[in-house]
Parts: C-alpha cells; sequence; structure tokens
C-alpha cells in the first residue's frame, strides 16, 4: 500500500496555511488604519474608552474587508489566472481550494459583523454599507468607468466613517472633503499605475482600463489632488480660529501635507501607484512628510 510522506503532507499544509495568510492580504490592513482618524482629529484619543473602541473597529474592518478580498477573488479566478501577478494570487494558484476560501470568507464575515454591532449599531450599519459596496463593486461597478473609481475610494472614505461611528465622534466636514479628496486621488493613482504596468493586456486583465487615457487620468488626478489640498488648507484655518489662541501649529501642518501630496504625485507620474499600500510604506520621502504631519497635527490637538 503506497503511503505520502511525512515530509509532503507537513509542507503541503506549510503551503496552505501561508496560502491562507497571503490571500486574507494582512499588507492591506493598513488601510483600515482610517479608523482611527475621526477620533484622533477630533481630539478625544487620550480616553481609554475612545482607543478600545477604535482598536476594535480595526479588527472587525480587517475581518469584514479579508473576507471581502476572499469573495473577490473567487469571483475574479478565471481573470486572474490571466493576469501576470495575480496569478499567483494563492486562490488562482490553486494553493486554497475554493470551498475553503468561501468557508473562511464566511467565518471572518461574521465575526467582523458581529464585532461591529457589538461595539455601536451605528457601527454595524457602516459595516454594512461597505460590504454592500464591495458586493456591488465585484459584481457591477468595477467594470462601469468612472463609478469604478468612485467606489474604491468610498471604501476608503467608509473606513474614516466608522471610526467616526464606532467611537460616537461627530464627522466634520472638511474631515469628510479631504478624505474623500484623498482616496479619490489615491484610486486614480493606482488605475493609472495598473494601465501602466499591465501595458498592451490591460484591456484583456481589467476592461474598465479600456476606457482610461492617460491624459484623463493624469486629469483626475490634478483634480482630485487640487481638491485634497485646498479643502485641507481651509480646514487647517478654520481649526486654528476655533482656538482661542489662533494656534499657528494647524496652519503649520499644511507643509507637510503638501509634501506629501506632491510627493506621491511625482511617483505616481512614473507609474508607481498600482499598489498604494506598497508605496506609502517604501518611500522615505512619503514617510518622512507624512511623520512630520502627525507630530504637528497631533501637537496642535492634544498640546494646546
Amino acid at each position: 500500500m503506497s503511503s505520502v510522506p511525512a515530509g509532503s503532507v507537513t509542507g503541503s499544509r506549510s503551503n496552505l496555511i501561508s496560502g491562507v495568510i497571503r490571500e486574507v492580504r494582512p499588507k492591506q490592513w493598513m488601510k483600515n488604519v482610517l479608523v482611527f482618524a475621526a477620533p484622533v482629529a477630533a481630539g478625544v484619543f487620550d480616553n481609554r474608552t475612545t482607543i478600545l473602541h477604535s482598536v476594535f473597529a480595526f479588527i472587525c474592518f480587517c475581518a469584514a474587508a479579508s473576507a471581502t478580498y476572499l469573495l473577490n477573488d473567487i469571483a475574479d479566478v478565471s481573470s486572474d489566472r490571466r493576469h501576470p501577478t495575480k496569478r499567483n494570487r494563492p486562490i488562482a494558484a490553486g494553493v486554497v481550494p475554493i470551498p475553503l476560501a468561501g468557508v473562511l470568507a464566511a467565518v471572518l464575515l461574521i465575526g467582523g459583523l458581529g464585532g461591529a454591532f457589538l461595539i455601536d449599531w451605528h457601527f454595524g450599519a457602516t459595516i454594512i454599507a461597505y460590504l454592500v459596496l464591495t458586493t456591488l463593486y465585484t459584481l457591477w461597478l468595477k467594470h462601469i468607468p468612472i463609478l469604478d473609481i468612485v467606489a474604491v475610494a468610498a471604501g476608503f472614505v467608509l473606513r474614516a466613517i466608522g471610526g467616526a461611528t464606532a467611537t460616537s465622534v461627530p464627522i466634520s466636514e472638511w474631515f469628510f472633503i479631504v478624505t474623500s479628496f484623498g482616496a479619490l486621488f489615491m484610486v486614480a493613482g493606482k488605475r493609472a499605475g495598473e494601465s501602466s504596468e499591465l501595458g498592451a493586456d490591460a484591456a484583456s486583465v481589467r476592461p474598465v482600463l479600456a476606457a482610461y487615457t492617460p491624459s484623463f487620468l493624469a486629469y483626475l488626478r490634478a483634480v482630485f489632488s487640487g481638491g485634497a489640498l485646498i479643502a485641507y488648507c481651509l480646514w487647517a484655518f478654520a481649526s486654528a480660529d476655533a482656538k482661542d489662541d489662533g494656534y499657528f501649529l494647524f496652519q503649520l501642518s499644511i507643509v507637510p501635507f503638501a509634501i506629501a501630496i506632491l510627493r506621491y504625485a511625482l511617483l505616481l507620474d512614473g507609474g508607481k501607484g498600482s499598489e498604494p499600500e506598497n508605496l506609502v510604506v517604501s518611500d522615505r520621502t512619503l514617510l518622512a512628510a507624512g511623520a512630520a504631519w502627525v507630530i504637528i497635527y497631533a501637537c496642535a490637538t492634544y498640546a494646546s
């Protein structure tokens, strides 16, 4: 009677575990840091309850987002196998069986959604809105020019709204506008990066890219980055005026914010925006500008 070598079994199990970890996209969880944005910006992140709710909200969004990644990869398995890099995804490569991916997606979905409602029903509703949006994107919106960009950007905005609903923080109009324009800018850059990376195969791998010309994507990046910069400047001056002493650090925070936007725009112009989560953490200038902005804004909000 033939038997399978113990080393082969162990190797297969190890490949499956690493494949599952890759499928839930831990690198993408960085996007969920946006749930901390609203309570931090509101100046209430020095409260223990707020911190705990924010952390739990982050975990819930990670679970829900990972579920959508799994479902999206199940739905896109055929097109992913034709993509130069996505064909290496564990589901497309056959490392993670589709039935197992479906079960894991259901578990993460139930856990993330259930935990969200335990925090606050408003946050639970935000998670549901996010799940509805991602489902519509997978089934329909990703095939429609402009709406595909808006849908992905809305996912970022819902993360920020989720942080506000989980901690009962009112959402500032300026916060909402800056977040929206910033998300649109990043997603427009992502489409430009994908188009540049895929070249002649862009339309066959992601059909919606056929509708976007380089000049149009450059126009979108200019509009969205300009909107983010102008909105942040107005927000910074409004925040300073709201302080009794007209705190100048809010205005000073405009400098690193503008440097970060312009540096990111330069990188996008070089065709490097297809994976924003990797781009943000790999560029030293972006990291330095981001760190400077965080320090200055934190001092303006919490030390004044």
